[in-house]
């Protein structure tokens, strides 16, 4: 078996997937904690501690940071989530020590100089100010907002630019001891890497890292209701949300092939009867989103004003129909889409070790492939409309607009109409 993982008295987890025939390694550091972990004044924190880890640290400039990676030919860098941050590299095999050492330094050591702090605010807040002017990016954090109101979870991850501009180094210290945890941190490489030289280099360098476990963020509540925006723009975008499940729910694989055969693909049902059949728009597709305690399912389409009301009923129709008349042919195509999903991320050293970590995280331990396959494959039309009329029924809609005015108003009484008979 390719797959091994050790865990370390600290409470650190190594896992790792050799790949013979690859000469390259993707590996990081994924550590359990987001922008959920976030306490009320520290919205934003969790992304701008992301920026911050490769601004310098007491062994090396940010310069040396990024020249010491690229001088061998990889390259660095991280993501921020809800749920999740990750710190990661792709390097040759040889390089693997350097790059670890890297990560641990950049985690263990952060200087958070004040200079460079103050550039990397500025720099968020034009990352910001990048999303606001995006109204098909905006719309999502709207959406987030109504779903999850007055909660961590529901906050953008970037902040606003006077949450982001009010943290000092003393709130970045506070938030990285409370929240990086061994117990609650993974470190995951795939390709070209062997195991053992891995934990021995994890154990020198990640020493650092201790527990106990940090502390849990507050539950979630999916909360419902629309907000509507009227802009000029040449289209409304219009994102809607309903209650979904957990990573670890029973009906989580029903809900996501429910999910793809209603907006996964060019042949879902949305794309071809809002799409090909209508033409009422150029993107239209839907998804799930599992969290640890909670989920949002959605959908996004952007429309010519003078067409969002139609397309809202429509898109309200399939909701409805696909919960009660899901075909197995149907099934059948989004179960395929599905596990070849699964085997292309086996194809990529970097999707492995984010796909391993993500395990890891959430299952604590690594999933076969055989033991998701066989969850894919016992989905059957029954499950799958049980699926989707529990989504229904779960919670009323949280709808987002952007747009012309005349064309919010007629989604907005169809999401009227529709959260009063969801309630």
């Amino acid at each position: 078996m390719s797959v091994q993982v050790t865990r370390l008295p600290s409470g650190l987890t190594v896992v790792t997937d050799s790949m013979p025939h690859l000469q390259t390694s993707s590996l990081g550091v994924w550590v359990g904690s987001g922008g959920r972990d976030e306490l009320p004044d520290e919205h934003g924190i969790s992304h701008l501690l992301e920026h911050m880890a490769f601004k310098g640290t007491a062994r090396r400039s940010a310069k040396q940071i990024a020249e010491e990676i690229e001088v061998v030919g990889g390259d660095l860098n991280a993501a921020t989530s809800s749920e999740t941050t990750a710190y990661y590299a792709r390097v040759l095999k040889t390089d693997v020590p350097l790059a670890l050492d890297v990560l641990s330094d950049i985690l263990s050591n952060p200087t958070f100089d004040p200079v460079e702090l103050k550039r990397e605010q500025n720099v968020i807040v034009q990352e910001i100010g990048a999303t606001d002017d995006a109204p098909d990016d905006l719309v999502f954090d709207y959406l987030q907002s109504m779903a999850f109101p007055d909660q961590p979870v529901g906050r953008s991850i970037l902040g606003t630019p006077e949450s982001v501009c009010s943290f000092k180094d003393r709130n970045l210290r506070a938030y990285l001891a409370r929240n990086y945890r061994a117990p609650d941190m993974v470190v995951s490489a795939s390709g070209a890497v062997d195991h053992v030289t891995v934990v021995e280099e994890v154990e020198r360098r990640f020493s650092h890292f201790q527990g106990p476990a940090g502390p849990k963020p507050q539950p979630a509540h999916f909360g419902g209701g629309s907000r509507l925006e009227a802009r000029e723009l040449e289209q409304v975008h219009i994102a809607v949300a309903l209650e979904g499940v957990p990573q670890r729910h029973p009906s989580l694989y029903s809900l996501q092939v429910f999910t793809n055969v209603l907006g996964g693909g060019m042949s879902s049902r949305l794309f071809q009867e809002v799409r090909e059949k209508r033409g009422l728009c150029y993107a239209i597709y839907a998804y799930h989103a599992p969290y640890s305690d909670t989920g949002l399912f959605g959908f996004y389409a952007g429309t010519d004003a003078g067409d969002a009301n139609e397309l809202m009923r429509v898109v309200v129709d399939e909701i409805a129909a696909a919960a009660g008349n899901i075909t197995e042919s149907e099934i059948n195509r989004a179960k395929a889409q599905m596990k070849v999903g699964l085997l292309m991320a086996l194809e990529s050293s970097s999707a492995r070790a984010n796909q391993l970590a993500n395990q890891i995280l959430i299952h604590g331990r690594p999933i076969p492939l055989e033991e998701i396959v066989g969850k894919v494959d016992a989905v059957t039309v029954e499950s799958a409309r049980a699926a989707g009329a529990a989504l229904i029924a779960r919670s009323r809609p949280a709808i987002a607009a952007l747009g012309p005015g005349k064309g919010l108003e007629g989604a907005a009484t169809i999401a009227d109409s529709w959260a009063r008979r969801a309630a």
